[in-house]
C-alpha cells in the first residue's frame, strides 16, 4: 500500500484480506502438487525446491536486497523440474539454461524495483536497485551479459546454428535499447523497459525455432 504502483491492489486496499490471499496461496500449490504427482519421484522430490523458493520469496524484500535474485531461481526452477520429468535427470545444459534465466530474470526485475525506488525506500523495503544505487544500468547491463555468456556456451554445447545465435544478437540489441530507454531513469520509461522483455524473450526462441525448423 505504500508503493505507488501497487497501491491500488486488491491485498493493499483491503478488498481481500490476508486470510483470503493465503487460502488462495493454499489451493493454487494444492493444485500445483497434484500436477507434480503425475511425473517421477526424481520430479516430486525437486518441486520442494521450488515450493522453498516461493514461499520464501516474499520475505526476501524484507530481509536482504537481493530479492530479485529469489525470483529468477524460483522462476527458472521449472527448468530443472521439466528436465527431470522428461529424463529423471538434469544435464549440464539445463543449468545452463538455469543460469541465463536467473541473470535474466535478475536484470529485468531490477528495471522493475527501479520503477518503486523512491517508495520502497520511504517503506523500508529493500531490492537490487537499491543495492546498486546509481550502477543501477551497468549491473543491469552485466547481469544480461551473464545471461547471454551462457546462451552462447548452451548454443556451442549443443551444436546450434547461425539461426540462434541471430536471435542472441537481437536480443543484445534489445537489452541496449532497454538501458538506453532508461537512461533517465524516469518510472514510466524503467516500467516500459521491463515490459518490452517480452520480446528479447521472443527473440531467443525465434532463434531455437529457426535453428530447429530449417537445420
Amino acid at each position: 500500500g505504500q508503493v505507488q504502483r501497487t497501491a491500488n491492489r486488491p491485498l493493499a486496499t483491503g478488498r481481500i484480506s490476508g486470510k483470503e490471499a493465503l487460502a488462495v496461496a493454499a489451493v493454487i500449490g494444492l493444485l500445483a502438487f497434484v500436477l507434480v504427482l503425475f511425473t517421477n519421484t526424481f520430479t516430486i522430490a525437486l518441486s520442494v525446491g521450488g515450493l522453498v523458493l516461493a514461499c520464501t520469496y516474499p520475505y526476501m524484500k524484507r530481509h536482504t536486497y537481493l530479492p530479485q535474485a529469489v525470483l529468477g531461481a524460483a522462476f527458472a526452477w521449472a527448468i530443472p523440474m521439466a528436465f527431470g520429468a522428461v529424463s529423471e535427470t538434469v544435464p549440464l545444459h539445463a543449468w545452463l539454461i538455469y543460469l541465463a534465466t536467473v541473470s535474466w530474470t535478475m536484470a529485468y526485475d531490477t528495471l522493475y524495483a527501479m520503477v518503486d525506488r523512491d517508495d520502497d525506500l520511504q517503506a523500508g523495503i529493500k531490492s537490487t536497485a537499491i543495492l546498486f544505487g546509481e550502477a543501477d544500468l551497468m549491473m543491469v547491463g552485466i547481469l544480461n551479459g551473464l545471461a547471454l555468456l551462457a546462451l552462447i556456451l548452451l548454443g556451442n554445447k549443443l551444436d546450434f546454428s547461425f539461426w540462434y545465435y541471430a536471435g542472441l544478437v537481437l536480443a543484445v540489441a534489445l537489452w541496449a535499447w532497454q538501458l538506453w530507454q532508461c537512461r533517465s531513469r524516469e518510472r514510466d520509461a524503467c516500467f516500459s523497459a521491463f515490459l518490452h522483455n517480452h520480446w528479447v524473450g521472443a527473440a531467443v526462441f525465434a532463434g531455437i525455432f529457426l535453428h530447429y525448423s530449417l537445420t
